[in-house]
């Protein structure tokens, strides 16, 4: 059995795809240390494996395996990467062998599942933490201190968006069926920003949503290839909360927009606005305030934070080791996806629905 050292947190990542990023972070942060990873791709295990520095020994074809030698290995947690139909099994797996997870976004398919998985972890007296990578950048920190501070006042409506000109995944993976994914663009882009509008608002409950989804361009494409495309393309929602505060969310993988990459997330309070947003059509955010002071209107630009915000994964480690709250819950990711669900049965019965209350799982 490998020895354990109190001051750093033995992982394996599961899943090496979008496993990828979560293996790089762990690794270049001195309280983490990977010690075994999984993949059933038995080629990019290999490579990844390697590149990491993994003993053969200690790469996995079968996540079930891993979690057999976990206290062999030494283990204290995984990092669950996986498509998203089986965050939700492997998850309660996890945590049944006595291991703090961090499991990728969406945190299940359903909220059925995701109860499951609460369920899993506390039973177990374990961390769950779902990675909503967009709370830690430096700008959504910011912003954050600015709604507590109060100077944004009550948020009572907003806007949140991910669209992207020409963004479909390779037709045949699992991210177009609805079996493995759960859906399409509202649940993989979709649910980065609706987590982050939620977060900044203070995570109000919500009671009802009205939404639409389409498929006006990946189906027909995926058809002349003779690939499976049973997912939208396109899914928007009205969000009501029982504060009274309302959210608007969009997503898109493919459509007509201006920019090839737009994503916006803008909160109006009775004191100020806020708004982060991507730069240009890139990965790059900026944050902006708006408010109002002896008679006029102010804006105010993020220029440079005084200090660097950590990572989720970062995050994650911390929180295990210190044992602090996880700072994305799971009870977080059951609400957001109490959202999703909705939102896909609202768009399949051209109604508004009632979102069940997360109590009671």
């Amino acid at each position: 059995m490998a020895k354990k050292d109190s001051s750093t947190l033995k992982l394996a990542v599961i899943g090496l795809g979008m496993g990828r990023g979560h293996l790089g972070d762990y690794q270049d942060y001195e309280r983490s240390e990977v010690v075994a990873v999984c993949d059933k791709d038995a080629q990019r295990l290999k490579e990844r494996g390697e590149a990491a520095g993994i003993e053969p020994g200690c790469c996995y074809s079968d996540y079930r395996k891993l979690l057999r030698d976990a206290e062999k290995l030494g283990l204290d947690a995984v990092s669950v990467a996986l498509p998203n139909a089986l965050h939700a099994p492997v998850t309660v797996a996890a945590a049944k062998a006595g291991l703090h997870v961090l499991c990728e976004k969406p945190m299940a398919t359903t909220a059925r599942d995701a109860r499951r998985m609460i369920r899993a972890a506390d039973e177990a007296k374990k961390k769950l933490m779902i990675n909503f990578s967009f709370r830690f950048t430096d700008q959504s920190q910011a912003l954050r201190r600015l709604v507590d501070s109060g100077s944004v006042g009550e948020v009572y409506y907003g806007r949140t968006v991910w669209h992207r000109r020409r963004g479909l995944p390779g037709f045949g993976g699992w991210f177009g069926q609805k079996e493995l994914a759960g859906g399409g663009p509202i649940i993989d882009l979709g649910v980065h920003r609706l987590d982050l509008a939620l977060w900044l608002m203070g995570n109000p409950t919500p009671v009802t949503v009205s939404a639409s989804t389409y498929g006006a361009i990946g189906p027909q494409l995926a058809r002349k290839k003779r690939k499976k495309f049973d997912v939208e393309d396109l899914g928007c929602a009205l969000v009501r909360f029982d504060n009274g505060a309302t959210l608007i969310v969009e997503a898109s993988w493919a459509g007509f927009s201006e920019k090839k990459e737009d994503m916006v997330t803008q909160l109006w309070g009775s004191e100020g606005g806020i708004i982060q947003r991507n730069i240009g059509e890139g990965y790059t955010f900026e944050a902006l305030a708006y408010g109002e002071s002896n008679g006029a209107l102010w804006e105010s630009r993020l220029q440079q934070p005084l200090e660097k915000s950590s990572s989720a994964y970062r995050a994650f480690v911390d929180a295990v080791l210190d044992d602090t709250p996880v700072p994305a819950p799971a009870e977080h990711g059951l609400q957001v996806q109490l959202i999703l669900d909705a939102i896909y049965k609202s768009a399949t019965q051209h109604r508004e629905v009632k979102v069940p209350k997360p109590a009671g799982r």
